[in-house]
């Protein structure tokens, strides 16, 4: 099916199938409605177009995932960032798993049936994945996992995670990833509260954690190499349902009334369609090859600076909204703005990245 005919049938559809969420905007209700939006497009078949049919899919290129994300934000079914997932969870399930694995698990997922989150991060080592100090150790059968993940995005909701884990000397080399089951017995999950006062985030404390040797992803010390190949997923298709949630909160911006300001709202606009432009194009690579590098830092620095320009003008358009208000959409999703130049790698290392990487500008 071509893209065209794909949004249209998809738009029909979604017009005569209600998945509006509830007004309960809590996180718990955010996660229930995920999984009732994936459901029900995995019933009519939406969610299998641009999977393979190894993991139930229907084939077709990711464009058209990009495209059913796309109309789930702009419709706001979901919430982008946890709609996502996803995105990075599967391709590397697909690649890195064994394929009778894959099989079985995928379709759990992309039908709404589980949750699943991605251990990467830990106190002291959030950018730099070459210092983690988790660690797995070889007993016969099993690994055993003991160490701490942190910034893990709804652990608390998850049924797997898919974790990076020491098993060899320092440095990139001695990585390897597993996919854990998460009521496994040595695992302790603490929700996180952050500013915006959402408890998206949690820690996770592995003590002693057996995990049988099949659930390793790839072979021991290819932890580094999914991890080069995952994180590009995020600066891709969940780039672009990120944008078109941040189209919505533009037009929203418009229809709450704001200051007319044409500049600033033609700043904002602006910073969006480049780094839609800039999504595009990523998306026509990843079509190309299925393979993307350190050129998609210049897609994170783009959105980030979008998102918090959107965020800014909005606080100073609509004045008190954020400022003088405990309560709120502006006021929430403002807040979490803040990280938007952090999270998934700094501005800062983005930035070096492509001095470095794509000008060769060299190390200083």
């Amino acid at each position: 099916m071509n893209v065209t005919d794909f949004r249209r049938r998809l738009r029909d559809w979604l017009d005569t199938h209600d998945l509006s969420p509830a007004a309960d905007h809590s996180l718990d209700a955010q996660v229930a409605q995920l999984a009732r939006v994936r459901r029900a497009l995995w019933e009519a078949d939406w969610m299998r177009y641009g999977w393979p049919a190894e993991v139930g899919g229907l084939g077709g290129g990711a464009v058209l995932r990009a495209v059913l994300g796309e109309e789930v934000a702009r419709r706001g079914l979901a919430e982008p960032g946890i709609w996502s997932l996803v995105e990075v969870l599967v391709p590397t399930l697909i690649d890195y798993a064994p394929p009778a694995l894959a099989a079985d698990l995928v379709p759990r997922l992309l039908g709404g049936e589980e949750q699943w989150c991605q251990g990467f991060s830990e106190p002291g080592s959030g950018s730099d994945l070459a210092s983690l100090s988790t660690r797995a150790v070889r007993d016969g059968e099993h690994w055993v996992v003991s160490g701490q993940k942190v910034w893990t995005s709804l652990a608390q909701y998850a049924a797997r995670c898919v974790l990076l884990a020491r098993t060899g000397g320092p440095g990139h080399a001695g990585l390897s990833a597993f996919l854990l089951d998460m009521d496994t017995p040595g695992i302790t999950v603490r929700p996180l509260r952050t500013l915006h006062g959402v408890d998206e985030f949690a820690e996770v404390f592995l003590d002693g954690v057996r995990v049988p040797g099949d659930r390793l992803l790839g072979a021991p010390g290819d932890g580094w190499r999914l991890a080069m190949d995952l994180l590009p997923h995020e600066r891709s298709t969940c780039f672009w349902h990120r944008i078109a949630h941040l189209h919505n909160r533009l037009d929203r911006l418009l229809a709450d009334g704001c200051e007319p300001d044409a500049d600033a709202l033609g700043t904002v606009w602006l910073d969006l369609h480049t780094a839609r432009c800039r999504s595009a194009r990523t998306q026509r690579s990843l079509a190309a090859d299925g393979r993307l590098g350190p050129e998609t830092s210049v897609d994170k620095i783009l959105l980030a600076t979008a998102e918090q320009r959107l965020y800014d003008t909005a606080r100073d358009l609509l004045p008190g909204t954020v400022e003088l208000s405990d309560t709120g959409a502006w006021r929430t999703e403002y807040l979490y703005s803040r990280a938007a130049t952090v999270y998934g790698g700094t501005a800062e290392i983005q930035r070096n990245i492509v001095a470095r990487r794509l000008l060769d500008l060299g190390k200083e």
